[in-house]
């Protein structure tokens, strides 16, 4: 305790259990350290994710040996794909029983190293300060990312002299922040010869804290860019340059964009399948800058014609530097008029349900535009996480959380407990499926209990929404096993007004269309106490633009069938 006291650890979302018992004895005497008591492990582990995704500080989450250290699992491995700097802190068996099978033991530290920055098994209670300052330090330096310290029962009951700070040394970590002066000028004279340049930005940019470097970056160079599922957020949406998000579900102005580029300068960003589709046909024509603070990722995917390792900021700060020179930059004014063709051509919207019964996506945008951009909002995974990415206007870095890399059904009411814990005074929304809402609205008991009123959308279709899109599409609308009404007739299980109430929540429900904006702003009054909103949508809705797994991004579908036509050989 005294050693998360002096990393500087605000938060603690745990829950305790025998052998991590010792270490939660002097938490009740701490004064600097707040306890969270969560009702599942994965939710200390999706809270710790919110809190270090809504501040850019690290988050903590603790957890007991054997089961409480497995259901960190999830979590940490959301926090491996998305950069999320956090520490998890676990009791072990003692170091005697140690591969004995003993009650409540597992090999967390074998289990979790393909998913952690780095971890620990601590045995002597003196290496406890040197093993919980480095795991902070390797959690928040290079590119971010979850630290497991495992401490085994003995030593967290030995005796020992606490000193601080503990020295130590990390042979073989040393995160290259400076980009080379050489590749900074090879970048700078691809980007003066581009014609159709696309700054392709990506979460590490966010991570790295280079929001406003890249804004300068933008007004200075005046190039078209994409923010990909993580980086909403790094420019506003209502930039004139900005294409929107690219990717499987991207804006067609966006995808198209990188589609037909002669350059991409990708910042902080990985080439993930769902932002290239067909990777032999992304960006074909296009000559690659790619600069990432892990060099594992430069040319994983997509060979770079420039690697640049370092950090974004200090990339953008030098791009900045030499492209401020007189003549540095080219002529990208017809490029700027055709993209912005696409995007008044083809804008990201939506068809009311023929049915009359209500559009998804016309909630989420009143829910963004009532609340507005100062708001954090937190989405699960599905459809609704596609919609709140592209329905609601992002306008500053870390109001958009969710689980991008691991695609993690449960994340957004722990993520949305974590980032409300972090910044009180912020409105929170966790906008949340039916299905993903049940797998951990458990969470719901720890915000009531320490007053953490955040606001949760269900977007409640009755179905596992994104799955059902790909039965229609895909499987001749064989819906098999993503119905969660039908055995039920229809009725209501459970009953989320109700499982709101019995809660201790504020339950709201809404069906119509003409009363969400009523129903917002009742969610909105009510901040002593959580509130739950059933908003009861039409199950056919589709997100809508697409592009079908593993086909190139120029065959994105801009509606069911209906796909823009290229002139391919342009």
């Amino acid at each position: 305790m005294r050693a998360l006291e002096e990393v500087g650890a605000e938060v603690v979302f745990g829950m305790p259990g025998g052998a991590i018992l010792p270490a939660y004895d002097p938490l009740m005497d701490s004064t600097k350290v707040r306890h969270v008591l969560v009702r599942h492990e994965q939710g200390a582990g999706h809270a710790a994710e919110g809190y270090a995704a809504a501040t850019g500080k690290v988050g903590v989450c603790m957890a007991t040996s054997g089961p409480g250290a497995t259901n960190l699992v999830t979590p940490l491995a959301d926090a491996a794909m998305d950069s999320v700097p956090i520490v998890a802190i676990t009791g072990q068996v003692g170091s005697t029983a140690i591969g004995t099978d003993a009650f409540q033991e597992a090999d967390i530290r074998g289990i979790t190293m393909p998913i952690t920055k780095h971890n620990y098994l601590v045995t002597d209670p003196a290496d406890i300060p040197r093993a919980v300052a480095e795991a902070f330090h390797i959690a928040s330096t290079g590119r971010p990312g979850p630290v497991l310290v495992d401490i085994t029962k003995d030593a967290l009951q030995g005796q020992t002299t606490f000193t601080w700070p503990p020295k130590f040394e990390l042979p073989g970590y040393r995160p290259v922040t400076k980009p080379h002066n050489k590749q900074i000028r090879e970048a700078a004279r691809l980007i003066k010869e581009a014609r159709r340049p696309v700054l392709y930005i990506g979460g590490g940019v966010i991570r790295a804290k280079a929001t406003d470097a890249l804004r300068e970056f933008v007004e200075l160079t005046q190039i078209p860019l994409v923010t990909t599922l993580m980086a909403r957020g790094a420019v506003p949406d209502d930039h004139p340059l900005h294409l929107g998000m690219p990717g499987m579900h991207g804006s067609v102005a966006a995808v198209t964009g990188l589609q037909k580029a002669d350059l991409l300068i990708a910042l902080g960003t990985r080439f993930d399948d769902r932002v290239t589709g067909k990777l032999a046909t992304f960006a074909p024509l296009a000559k690659v800058i790619h600069a990432d603070i892990d060099p594992a990722e430069i040319s994983k995917n997509r060979t770079a014609d420039v690697p640049m390792v370092g950090d974004c900021g200090e990339v953008i700060a030098e791009l900045q530097r030499v492209m401020s020179a007189p003549d540095a930059l080219g002529d990208y004014e017809a490029w700027r008029r055709e993209v912005k063709g696409w995007q008044e051509t083809y804008p990201v919207g939506y068809t009311p349900p023929e049915s009359g019964d209500m559009a998804p996506q016309y909630v989420i945008e009143r829910i963004g535009e009532i609340t507005g951009p100062e708001a954090t909002y937190v989405a699960g995974v599905g459809q609704h996480q596609m919609w709140a990415a592209q329905f609601v206007k992002y306008s500053r870095p870390n109001s958009w959380l969710n689980s991008g890399g691991l695609g993690t059904m449960g994340y957004a009411v722990p993520a949305a407990m974590g980032a409300q814990a972090a910044e009180p005074d912020r409105v929170v929304w966790a906008i949340d499926g039916d299905g993903c809402f049940q797998m951990t609205n458990q969470e719901l008991a720890t915000c009531v209990i320490n007053n953490i009123p955040i606001k949760v959308a269900i977007i409640n279709n009755s179905s596992l929404g994104m799955v059902r899109q790909w039965q229609t599409l895909f499987y001749n609308e064989r819906y098999s096993n993503t119905d969660l009404h039908t055995a039920f007739g229809g009725s209501r299980i459970p009953d989320f007004v109700k499982l709101a109430e019995a809660y201790g929540c504020a339950g709201l429900r809404c069906e119509r269309a003409e009363d969400v904006d009523d129903t917002i702003r009742q969610a909105l009054a009510i901040n002593d106490r959580p509130v739950v909103v059933d908003f009861v949508v039409c199950r056919d809705a589709m997100v809508w633009p697409m592009v079908p797994a593993g086909v190139s991004n120029d065959e994105i579908m801009y509606a069911r069938g209906v796909s823009p036509v290229w002139d391919r050989e342009e």
